[in-house]
Parts: C-alpha cells; structure tokens; sequence
C-alpha cells in the first residue's frame, strides 16, 4: 500500500520544463501570426469590404476630366505594425487636390537596426465611402520594401480623386501600416522600382 504521505506532485524540473515548453509555443505562435497579419487583413477586407482598404493599381485615362472649380483635403498618416521598428512616415502630410488631376507624394522609411529587413504597407482610407473613388496609379505598397541596415528611402504614391466622388465629402484620409515581412523573402538587390535610397540619409 503507497504511503499516505507520499508526495505525488511533479518533481520542479519537470515542471520547469513544462512551463519552457509552453513560453516557446506561445513565442513561437505570436511570430507565426505576426507574419500572417498583412495576408489575413486582405481577406478580411475582401469579405467584409469595410476598413476603407484601397484597391490595387488602376489605369487611368489619358482624356480624364479635372474638376478645377472644385478641391478636396487629402491627409496622410504612417504607423508601424508588430514588430516593425522602421521611422515611416508621410513627407507631406496633407494636400489640397482638385478631382481627376494626378497627384504624386512620397513616404519617408528607414531600417534603424544592424540587420536586413522587408517592410509592406497596407492602405486604408476614410471615410471608407470614398474609397471607390480614390485611385492610386502608382504606390510602394504594391510591393515589399527591402532595406538593408541604415537605409532609408522616400517611396512615391501617385493618386487620383474621382471627380465622380460625392459632393459631401470634403476631406479624405489615406493611412498606412508597415508590417515585417521579413521572415517571407530573402532581403537582397535594390529597393522595390520607383523608390531612391539612401545609405544612412
């Protein structure tokens, strides 16, 4: 018969080990699902259309009308995403625009750390009823930024107001987030096409 007094609970080794196990599961998770945020936020804005997520490239028309008599208040706003340690942020930060004309600014990135890293931009726009009627002709969240470390570069957007955007809109705001994506492409060659860099500018 096993004494009463016998001690059952695990020995503190084994639980040390149980509770390692379950921090590096835990870390190893958070990294998992930090390098899953850009690809999970594009099918949630695909399924439920809301968060004002812009559209992909779009032609513009050489025969476009420009409304002149009219002006619409663009403003530009940068964050970074989870674990992104990059400065970001919008050269200009707020434009007047007249509907149809092409507008070109730039964004401002730069790697700080002692190591290679790919940065990708995610747009969203409010309010999320303009949405349809902002156009980017070109962007640098069409692709991944590399920089290597202490690069810094200025990434050009080029947009269109429609004139077609409706009378009671008088201002719009296009934010972006940076996420790491590190993990997903070997970081080598230059910057993504249409951005300068500048080592340690």
């Amino acid at each position: 018969m096993a004494d009463a007094n016998s001690d059952t609970s695990p020995t503190p080794r084994r639980s040390n080990r149980r509770v390692i196990a379950w921090c590096m599961t835990g870390v190893v998770g958070m990294f998992a699902f930090g390098f899953a945020l850009v690809p999970l936020y594009d099918v949630f804005c695909e399924i439920t259309g809301i968060n004002g997520k812009t559209g992909g490239r779009y032609e513009a028309s050489s025969t476009g009308q420009v409304d002149a008599d009219r002006t619409v208040t663009v403003q530009f706003l940068a964050s970074n995403g989870p674990g992104m340690s990059w400065e970001f942020r919008p050269v200009t930060r707020s434009i007047k625009v007249h509907p149809g004309e092409p507008v070109t600014v730039n964004f401002f990135a730069q790697n700080p750390g002692d190591t290679p890293m790919v940065g990708q931009a995610v747009p969203s726009l409010s309010p999320s009823e303009g949405t349809p009627y902002f156009h980017k002709t070109e962007c640098f969240c069409f692709n991944q930024q590399p920089l290597e470390a202490g690069e810094s570069t200025e990434m050009p957007l080029v947009f269109i107001v429609d004139p077609e955007l409706p009378e009671y809109i008088t201002k719009l705001t296009l934010s972006y987030t940076l996420y790491d994506q590190s993990q997903h492409i070997e970081v080598s060659g230059p910057v993504g096409a249409g951005a300068s860099t500048n080592k340690n500018g």
